[in-house]
């Protein structure tokens, strides 16, 4: 079954709603979680699930890029997916920084590993950012219910990871002399261009 966090009203740690917590945040934080109603459990297979865009962070290292794209998905109505390992805490406090107030607007599931991630979410199209993508992020028709993967800041996605899914790989063109973007700069860029192709959809 997929563990489910859903964020309260106060704070992302300290007003928690959770759906089995302790296995997916740990033993760091699992003292701090105020246990709740849950206030909106989205299962596996259900249409809310499958028509939303996913963004899915693989190990990511800089707190302050994972707040700043949970503050994303919150304010866009995307679906925030991290896999472990991760560089930080999840209570850290640059990460509720990032995040300011609107962790409460915030769907986010916890992966062990990538594999976890792939069994758990086993539909939905594959899109990968990458500096060595072959195709401009322009060029890539997003279906709803998708996924965007973006890999961890100082090495991007595994050479494993991008062979899986080759065919939909893509870069954000940038100068030759730069070697990458930051990664929540990446991503909402990524994310806009397929809620642009989406019309917006319950965005004002």
């Amino acid at each position: 079954m997929l563990t489910v966090v859903t964020l309260g009203s106060r704070n992302i740690f300290l007003g928690l709603q959770v759906w089995e917590c302790p296995e997916v945040l740990g033993a760091e934080i699992a003292h701090q979680v105020v246990v709740g109603t849950v206030l909106g459990v989205i299962e596996r297979g259900t249409n809310v699930l499958n028509k939303r865009l996913n963004i899915v962070l693989v190990e990511p290292e800089i707190p302050p890029n994972t707040g700043n794209v949970a503050r994303l998905c919150a304010a866009t109505g995307a679906t925030l997916h991290l896999v472990k390992p991760l560089g930080f805490s999840i209570d850290d406090k640059q990460l509720k920084r990032a995040g300011l107030d609107y962790w409460h607007l915030l769907d986010i599931y916890i992966y062990e590993n990538f594999e976890d991630f792939e069994e758990k979410n086993p539909d939905g199209p594959r899109y990968l950012a990458t500096t060595k993508g072959g195709r401009t992020y322009t060029d890539i028709t997003y279906e709803p219910g998708g996924y965007l993967l973006f890999g961890k800041e100082t090495k991007g996605l595994s050479p494993e990871i991008l062979a899986r899914y080759s065919e939909t790989n893509f870069r954000l063109p940038m100068r030759a002399e730069a070697r990458s973007l930051n990664l929540s700069n990446s991503v909402a860029v990524v994310v806009y261009e397929a809620l642009r192709q989406w019309g917006f959809p319950e965005l004002v």
